[in-house]
């Protein structure tokens, strides 16, 4: 019996709300409208702040001001909330819808942005105009102008320091000079992100730096426990880092702005049907943007031991094979050879520049041509990299290449190694004179320069004859051989002409092609998703969208945003509906790209609403 009651008693409480929602159904439509725009009065230059416009009442075609002296990071942003008042027996409703822009000031001045404008039941209604004043970045005296209206807003500011941060991690802290290390910028987080800029990338003053990932928009995720939570890990840059001077060194921190969808929070009421439409389960998610900044790393550079180290040592630094080929040891005067030197293993290669190589007075020496063939892994930098010597001998004789000494650091036995190459012998018999007939590998044969005889052979062949009088010139062959070509000239540029007249549309090749590049796109989202290939999948859906609208309408990837998009589409004349469908097919692309997980089901939503997007907006622009 106590649980019937209960459940008799929640109907009679959800039956008294829509009671009291029928009854002031007229009240709530016949309320007057307000639209108002809000943000802070004196912003500093690089300061991000919230550009905030309020309407009591659900409108459409929301359309902002111009922002060009800002930096637009995000938005506009839309969120909701609703409250039901009763008192002394009256009840009242107020429903109120905000977007917001998150700007950064980047320029000083007084700037007055234009009244934004929305349409509320067919009535288009504008908001104020926003004065903001932008004063340089050192002036203290804006942030005391500022610290009121300014506290209020970063109390509402939601604190996600322990759902998203970003970490740089060394694989080790006390390497030697020229050892080296790998640093890993983890982005940790538990909530749905989208939209990574880094606002100041990783800055290394006094390394050399190879960067390790293969594509920075294609990051390597995993699951990681971090202080007993589970988070979702992101690389979102990686390095290996060769230290040129010992000494302690500090790596400043790297920042990025991201996007984070967060559940909606509202105040608490004594109200109890305030507690009822607060409930977590009527919020709406909201997306808000989330600065962050990694934390500095201090490296304590050891120098190398200056005891046992050779005189010929280069600052090789790691573990490494030392090789060189020769390819002919007995040739005549004149003629070449090719000699090789490897350095190969994992370290410092591509900072190996030369080996000291000592060549008898009586060979013309090329400069060695480089190559490499260098392995970026998880690991760090490994390879091999090739000194290839072209040798001439001038005179006949017997000559003498002496070993070459190659020494590094191993960083496993700490102690300099020195690797030699084995002594050649060669053999220089007198030239006859046919050394342009040899063939040389290896090298450019143009930087060869030819010694010999100018004097040509006489000609032994039986030569062509032809009977006098008897002439091309003047013949029905010459004449046409003579108008052939020319005829076909003249079509030529004629077909021509017309190719640049059509080429020159630019907008119209480009609209044609919209479709079916889309098209091809989404088939090879269609192998990912098969694969089940995340990454890549969402990379190849996210530039269909984008692309679609890039070529369909003529504008640059650099300018598309949620705000040009929605405008564009709008002086087309589309339907609102499939307006909202495309931005929110849009955004479940680039938030599932980072959500936690590996829901298969999540990618054929994904892919079924993109084509169906696709497809309706084709079908109304033709229409």
């Amino acid at each position: 019996m106590n649980n019937f009651a209960v459940i008799n008693q929640m109907n009679k409480i959800l039956t008294g709300i829509l009671a009291f929602l029928i009854l002031t159904a007229s009240q709530i439509t016949g309320q007057d409208v307000t639209f108002t725009g809000s943000s802070k009065n004196v912003v500093r230059v690089g300061e991000r702040f919230q550009l905030t416009y309020s309407v009591n009442a659900e409108g459409q075609n929301f359309r902002g001001p111009d922002l060009n002296k800002f930096r637009v990071l995000g938005g506009p942003s839309t969120s909701s909330s609703s409250r039901i008042e009763i008192i002394n027996g009256n009840v009242s409703q107020r429903v109120d819808y905000s977007f917001t822009y998150v700007l950064q000031a980047s320029e000083e001045g007084i700037f007055d942005l234009s009244p934004a404008k929305i349409t509320v039941d067919g009535k288009t209604y504008e908001s104020n105009p926003v004065k903001i004043q932008v004063v340089a970045g050192s002036s203290q005296q804006g942030n005391q102008q500022q610290g009121n209206s300014n506290g209020s807003q970063q109390g509402a500011q939601e604190d996600l320091s322990d759902d998203i941060f970003l970490k740089a991690v060394v694989d080790k802290t006390n390497p030697y000079q020229g050892e080296q290390v790998v640093v890993t910028y983890k982005l940790y987080f538990r909530v749905n992100i989208s939209n990574l800029i880094f606002d100041k990338e990783p800055s290394f003053k006094g390394f050399w730096v190879d960067d390790l990932l293969e594509n920075p928009q294609k990051f390597k995720q995993y699951q990681e426990t971090y202080k007993g939570q589970v988070y979702q890990v992101a690389e979102v840059r990686k390095f290996a880092l060769f230290p040129q001077q010992n000494g302690k060194v500090e790596i400043q921190p790297a920042q990025l702005t991201c996007q984070a969808q967060v559940q909606n929070t509202a105040k608490k009421s004594r109200d109890p049907f305030d507690s009822f439409f607060n409930d977590p389960f009527f919020n709406r998610v909201k997306t808000v943007e989330v600065p962050l900044s990694s934390n500095s790393v201090n490296l304590n550079i050891k120098p190398l031991p200056s005891a046992g180290k050779p005189a010929d040592f280069g600052g090789a630094v790691g573990e490494f094979d030392f090789s060189s080929t020769l390819d002919r040891t007995s040739l005549k005067a004149n003629e070449a050879m090719n000699l090789k030197f490897t350095v190969t293993g994992s370290g410092n290669v591509e900072l190996v520049d030369k080996v000291n190589v000592k060549f008898p007075p009586d060979f013309e020496v090329y400069d060695p041509k480089i190559s490499k063939n260098m392995r970026d892994g998880q690991g760090g930098v490994s390879g091999r990299k090739t000194f290839e010597y072209l040798l001439i001998p001038r005179t006949e004789g017997d000559f003498k290449i002496e070993p070459v000494k190659f020494v590094y650091f191993d960083l496993k036995k700490k102690q300099y190694i020195t690797l030699e190459t084995p002594e050649y012998n060669i053999s220089v018999a007198k030239g006859d004179g046919s050394s342009a007939d040899i063939t040389y590998s290896g090298l450019n044969q143009s930087d060869i320069q030819y010694i010999g005889s100018d004097i040509r052979h006489i000609r032994i062949n039986n030569p062509e004859l032809r009977l006098i009088g008897s002439l091309f010139f003047g013949s029905n062959l010459f004449y046409i051989l003579i108008t052939v070509p020319l005829l076909l000239f003249i079509l030529f540029l004629i077909i021509w002409k017309n190719e640049l007249k059509k080429r020159s549309n630019i907008a119209l090749m480009r609209n044609r092609k919209a479709t079916s590049i889309a098209r091809k796109r989404m088939k090879k989202a269609e192998i990912f998703m098969k694969e089940n290939n995340r990454d890549p999948f969402y990379v190849e859906v996210s530039q269909a969208l984008w692309g679609y609208l890039s070529d369909k309408f003529s504008i640059p990837m650099a300018n598309l945003s949620m705000e040009t998009v929605e405008e564009t589409l709008q002086r087309k004349e589309v339907k609102e509906e499939t307006i909202k469908k495309f931005i929110e097919t849009l955004n479940n692309c680039e938030f599932a790209r980072f959500a936690p997980g590996d829901n298969h089901a999540a990618m054929e939503n994904i892919y079924n609403g993109a084509v169906n997007i696709i497809t309706m907006m084709e079908k109304e622009l033709k229409s």
